[in-house]
């Protein structure tokens, strides 16, 4: 759940403002690679009034694990499971108003499991890694999450990383 809470606080140069901040219980997202490349959810959100191609991610649940959320969200996204896993960042989403932040995970050796298991996404769909850079720098991407995990992972891979399996 999300809450909203106005603060009082004294900035450095010693004058008090007022800051409003959401509380937020913090997010996971997953790079899901196959070996075509990577694959992408397209969901609706209503906030922009647009459908947005992304990475797997979702909210915690109370009292989850990041990467168990991240496994959660890619199954229910996408209808596939991962063996490997490697947590590749934590950061904030938009600190100036929020303290959401995100666990970003690389998923690999994929297979196929189900069927998607929720109707916000309209599309699954696997994309070559340098489509989807083409596709960010036109724009076609917008989501920040999926622009930082893209220039995350394709670093990760251009250096030889590899998942390694989570416990």
């Amino acid at each position: 759940m999300l809450e909203l809470h106005v603060d009082q606080i004294t900035l450095p140069d010693g004058s008090r403002v007022t800051r409003e901040i959401v509380s937020h219980p913090g997010a996971a997202a997953v790079v899901p690679i196959l070996p075509d490349g990577v694959l992408l959810v397209r969901q609706y959100r209503h906030a922009v009034r647009s459908y947005l191609w992304e990475i797997p991610a979702g909210k915690l649940e109370l009292g989850e694990k990041p990467l168990c959320c991240a496994q959660r969200e890619l199954a229910e996204e996408t209808g596939y499971v991962a063996k490997d896993w490697a947590e590749l960042a934590s950061f904030y989403t938009s600190p100036g108003f929020s303290d959401e932040q995100i666990t970003l995970f690389h998923a690999s050796d994929l297979q196929k499991e189900t069927s998607r298991r929720t109707d916000e996404i309209a599309d699954c769909r696997v994309f070559p890694l340098p489509h989807i850079e083409q596709m960010i720098l036109r724009s076609k991407i917008t989501d920040a999450k999926t622009i930082l995990a893209i220039a995350w992972i394709g670093r990760r891979l251009s250096e030889g990383g590899q998942p390694v399996r989570a416990s």
